[in-house]
């Protein structure tokens, strides 16, 4: 015999699927009833007793579905949880500005593991850095780049760590799409300026400056030659 304490209680979905299997039964079943019916008068009794059944097995799929989506949002905020402390720990940073970095880069379409090594190497996780040449902040963004994704920015607005990793990672990744996704010509153009990378390739020159290697080896990816 067994007791109540070691009975094993139902999912939500398991009790769902059991009911669509009594939904089921009860369809086959009224099939088999109505199939029986005469004609005629039984017409709207056929079709009220098959648009309750149908009604039914919609309400069923919709909990399912829906049951089966929160599973699934769940388990990617439990993973995006996890992902954020474990870069909070390994930069060593607070978990709130971890979470800031890793929702701006996956809105921008990075690696978040890339772009925790951009903001590293720009300025140290310092909202408040500001470079001999004028960048400002997490992503080391300059006021006229800002400008060029929203004219209403100031420099005071740089200072925002959302503003500024929202500025600097859109920027870098629209880089990235100039440059055919190579990497380490995107980072280079990112830390020199697109500009002076043109100039330098145009004279047939190299303008690696050693700032790209120092992130990849950090990040794990490739560090081949920049494509000419």
């Amino acid at each position: 015999m067994i007791t109540d304490e070691y009975r094993i209680p139902l999912h939500v979905t398991q009790r769902l699927m059991l009911r669509g299997v009594g939904l089921f039964v009860v369809l086959l079943a009224a099939g088999a009833t109505i199939s029986l019916l005469p004609g005629g008068a039984e017409a709207k009794r056929e079709t009220g007793v098959y648009t309750g059944i149908v009604g039914n097995l919609r309400e069923l799929r919709s909990a399912l579905d829906q049951e089966h989506g929160e599973a699934e949002l769940q388990r990617l905020r439990a993973e995006r949880a996890e992902a954020i402390l474990a870069l909070s720990k390994q930069h060593p940073v607070p978990v709130g500005l971890a979470e800031t970095i890793f929702d701006e880069a996956l809105r921008a379409g990075i690696a978040p593991q890339l772009a925790f090594e951009i903001v590293r190497l720009e300025s140290r996780f310092n909202p408040d850095a500001v470079s001999s040449v004028g960048a400002i902040g997490l992503a080391q963004v300059m006021p006229r780049t800002a400008i060029l994704y929203d004219s209403t920015l100031t420099r005071d607005d740089l200072f925002d760590p959302t503003t500024n990793l929202r500025i600097g990672f859109r920027f870098f990744g629209d880089l990235l799409e100039r440059y055919d996704y190579d990497l380490r010509l995107a980072l280079l153009a990112y830390n020199r300026g697109p500009q002076r990378v043109g100039d330098i390739m145009a004279r047939g020159g190299n303008p690696a400056n050693g700032y790209a290697d120092r992130i990849l080896a950090n990040y794990g990816a490739p560090t081949g030659p920049i494509r000419q």
